[in-house]
């Protein structure tokens, strides 16, 4: 039996991180304005790899920092795997490009909502909605049977949800 395991945690890291992504497309999808009174608060990592900003500021925040999107930012920009903004510093536009794999936490105040991130040294796999894997196409052929042992195979089992359901 293999020992490899399924990282569910990094799958919902991965996950969280989407829903940073999908939030930012969604105001950029309408026009790069906020809807309502949502606002973001995004707290990241400026001493990681990948992270975009002046010297300045990352002098004055070594090792975390934290924007806010409400009412002044410019020219935003997502992809797969960071989103870029440009925010007003002592009256001083500066672009910051931030991976989201960076992010320590996202919130929006305005519905009580918060994401907070596991702290990962190894690099989260985003998946872009595009192009996700297409599932395995099943056949009528029976597969290859490989080991030629007279074993018995192990079967699932069905668990009926029922018992765990309230009443």
């Amino acid at each position: 039996m293999s020992q490899e395991m399924l990282r569910y945690d990094r799958m919902v890291e991965a996950a969280k991180r989407g829903v940073v992504r999908q939030a930012l497309r969604e105001v950029l999808s309408r026009g790069g304005q906020l809807p309502g009174e949502h606002h973001f608060y995004v707290t990241f990592r400026t001493d990681a790899e990948g992270v975009e900003l002046p010297d300045y500021l990352r002098a004055k925040y070594p090792t975390e920092m934290t924007i806010v999107l409400q009412y002044q930012f410019y020219d935003l920009m997502v992809e797969n795997d960071r989103f870029g903004v440009t925010l007003s510093f002592g009256g001083v536009l500066r672009r910051l490009v931030i991976p989201l794999s960076t992010i320590i936490t996202f919130a929006d105040p305005s519905v009580n909502f918060v994401l907070q991130f596991q702290p990962d040294d190894a690099p989260d796999v985003l998946v872009e909605e595009e192009t996700e894997a297409e599932p395995p196409v099943a056949t009528d052929e029976p597969p290859a049977d490989d080991d030629q042992s007279d074993q018995p195979k192990p079967t699932g089992t069905v668990v009926a949800l029922d018992a765990f359901r309230k009443k």
